[in-house]
């Protein structure tokens, strides 16, 4: 966990009316089509501007690693905010966000909690870091390929079933592959024998 529990709440407080927005656009976002004005949207974009600016000098009074995740944390929910917005804005010009839209929000949202996780494993040294980091980019690799699968799904929908498979299939092979660097990874903190043993057993785990 942060241990700045303080600095989560106050990065969450000053991100909750832009995310609040931007989910409550994308879900009305047959109703924006009649009625968004062009000033409603740049005005929409600079609230969520201005709640990462606020929540920014938050984290001027911290310093080190903890200013680092800090920043992390409220530049992450930025682009997030601002990435639904964007989608959901698309009704502005008269027609629902579509799955690549949608697929757009995922990516964002796995960059964002991916730059955080990397923060946080600056607070570890050695292999323990480097297990952290490689099961940080796992983690965002497995998010992006569900978003990919999905994307590919709702788009297979209208043509065949067998793409949507073959969509699924991808995205399993994707998260297979990141879990297996996790596993290798861990290794390293074996040596000789012991190390070759392990890196063995991954890859007969992982059909490598």
């Amino acid at each position: 966990m942060h241990r700045f529990p303080h600095i989560g709440t106050l990065v969450n407080t000053l991100s909750l009316n832009a995310i609040a927005l931007a989910v409550s656009l994308t879900f009305s976002a047959g109703a924006m089509a009649q009625s968004i004005s062009k000033n409603d949207y740049l005005a929409g974009k600079d609230r969520i501007t201005a709640e990462y600016n606020a929540a920014k000098a938050g984290c001027a009074s911290l310093s080190g690693n903890a200013n680092d995740i800090c920043m992390a944390e409220a530049k992450g929910k930025e682009k997030v905010a601002m990435a639904e917005f964007e989608a959901s804005g698309a009704a502005q010009r008269g027609y629902q966000p579509t799955p690549e839209a949608r697929y757009q929000v995922r990516v964002v949202r796995a960059e964002a909690d991916y730059a955080v996780a990397k923060e946080r494993c600056d607070d570890r040294a050695g292999n323990a870091k480097d297990v952290c980091m490689q099961e940080a980019k796992s983690a965002e690799t497995a998010a992006k390929a569900d978003a990919k699968a999905q994307m590919k799904t709702s788009d297979a929908n209208a043509i065949a079933s067998e793409k949507s498979a073959d969509a699924r299939k991808d995205a399993t092979a994707a998260k297979l592959e990141a879990e297996y660097k996790v596993a290798k990874e861990k290794c390293d903190t074996y040596a000789g024998n012991a190390q070759d043993v392990c890196v063995n057993e991954a890859k007969a785990r992982f059909g490598k």
